[in-house]
């Protein structure tokens, strides 16, 4: 199974020049626990719930004046759409990531979470020996 096919394509994505607090609006509003970053419609990094807490209200900065760009983790890691899930699984394990975002030509197309494989894993044998295989391994309580 590829990851076109396990993927969300309903993009929300944030500017690196917003705000904080209207990056955090958007996670609330669309329920999610993180952001693609772009500057001029390129990926530029994520933004996470876990970025904003840590690296702008823990550190004090005002959510209402600092820019995504101050607070984002540069240099996403990325999967490209017609990768295999099996793939993209050791990749969110090697990197110790729960969502990744999918490329094809270069271009942001969607979003692959550790929900959309454990979905997928269903439908598969092979993916869900895999994602068991890679999620315990690189379990982050051990």
């Amino acid at each position: 199974m590829q990851v076109k096919d396990l993927m969300s394509s309903h993009l929300i994505t944030v500017d690196r020049e917003e705000t904080v607090a209207a990056a955090a609006r958007l996670l609330s509003r669309h329920n999610v626990g993180a952001l693609p970053v772009t500057n001029g419609g390129k990926l530029v990094g994520m933004l996470t719930d876990r970025d904003i807490a840590v690296r702008c209200v823990a550190a004090n900065f005002d959510p209402n004046l600092t820019r995504v760009r101050s607070v984002m983790s540069a240099g996403a890691v990325t999967v490209p759409a017609e990768e295999s899930g099996l793939r993209a699984a050791k990749t969110m394990g090697k990197h110790q990531v729960r969502r990744l975002p999918v490329t094809q030509n270069g271009r942001l197309v969607g979003m692959l979470s550790q929900s959309d494989l454990a979905a997928g894993s269903e439908q598969s044998e092979e993916l869900s020996r895999a994602f068991r295989q890679v999620f315990e391994q690189y379990d982050p309580l051990d």
